[in-house]
């Protein structure tokens, strides 16, 4: 599942893909949105042994080189995703809690509109918006 991107990137910044990163990637890309938590119980499924700051220290590592991004979907912890996916801004459902991707170009109106009225550059990939998706929208108005 490792890329060799993921090893040339490292080993170009001095680092190398050791098992934990190796793990801690893997995690990311296989739940997509995922907190440190999520991330610590799919990476214990190989590795009991690796604890929650080992993950929290692997993916500011991984931040900080560009290979993870994180944004707020809620009160919680911080969710992480690949960094080399597209853009997207995150519709995440108030009543079923699933996220769903859209792209940054559907919002691009507002961020103009923000940037010309208050000069305000915005980062819409950090963005998320709360409602409730099409199943719950359909199931609520069933009732």
């Amino acid at each position: 599942m490792v890329t060799t991107d993921w090893k040339t990137d490292l080993r170009r910044r001095g680092y190398r893909l050791t098992p934990q990163r190796q793990l801690v990637l893997e995690a990311v890309e296989r739940l997509e949105h995922a907190t440190p938590d999520n991330i610590l119980s799919e990476v214990r499924r190989t590795a009991s042994g690796v604890n929650i700051s080992t993950v929290y220290r692997t993916l500011e590592l991984l931040e900080e080189l560009g290979l993870v991004s994180h944004a707020h979907l809620g009160h919680g912890a911080p969710t992480y995703h690949l960094a080399d996916r597209h853009d997207h801004m995150h519709l995440v459902c108030r009543d079923c809690d699933v996220v769903t991707e859209a792209d940054v170009g559907l919002a691009a109106p507002l961020g103009e509109r923000l940037r010309s009225e208050f000069g305000f550059e915005t980062d819409m990939k950090h963005f998320a918006i709360f409602g409730r998706c099409r199943d719950c929208a359909a199931k609520a108005a069933d009732s």
